[in-house]
């Protein structure tokens, strides 16, 4: 976890040394799709993906969705998550000027839904689903003009962390 945790900071605060014009306009359209680098949930891998239209040259909208499961024995886990989110890109507020590097943060407002069930005993029960409000910050390094790699850090669904692939379409 600690290593998970080192490598995540690592990258985004590598990609910010190296930092120079923002990567992110109002043409914009992201798409992320990622893994969990952890759980909420005690086991499973969290996968998710976001996708994001750019309003402003700062601010971006979209959606969100997360999915988990967790299989062990007779008992299965399941929790997904769905949701909006807002992004502001922060470059040009920190003078980052390289159109390689997306720095960003914001809130996310959804719905999650829990399920568990039991074979061995003929049980299950959805519990704790509802709505959500969470926040997250985030970096994306663009290999190319349209594909890079990303982190996020925050609520984001069944992980706090995830990493992935980004890509870019205007």
């Amino acid at each position: 976890m600690k290593t998970r945790i080192t490598i995540i900071l690592l990258f985004v605060t590598t990609t910010s040394l190296f930092a120079q014009n923002g990567a992110f306009s109002k043409q914009d359209r992201l798409l992320n799709i990622g893994i969990g680098v952890n759980s909420f949930y005690d086991g499973g891998i969290p996968i998710g993906a976001s996708f994001e239209k750019g309003i402003t040259n700062n601010i971006s909208i979209g959606v969100n969705a997360d999915y988990l499961s967790n299989d062990y024995q007779s008992f299965k886990f399941t929790a997904i998550y769905f949701g909006v989110r807002a992004s502001y890109h922060a470059n040009e507020l920190l003078k980052i000027n390289n159109n390689k590097i997306d720095l960003y943060g914001g809130p996310t407002l959804g719905y999650r839904n829990f399920s568990w069930k039991d074979t061995d005993q003929n049980l299950g029960d959805s519990y704790g689903s509802g709505l959500f409000l969470g926040a997250y910050i985030g970096g994306k390094y663009f290999l190319s003009k349209k594909i890079g790699l990303f982190t996020e850090l925050g609520s984001i669904g069944s992980t706090n962390a995830r990493i992935g692939i980004a890509f870019k379409f205007n």
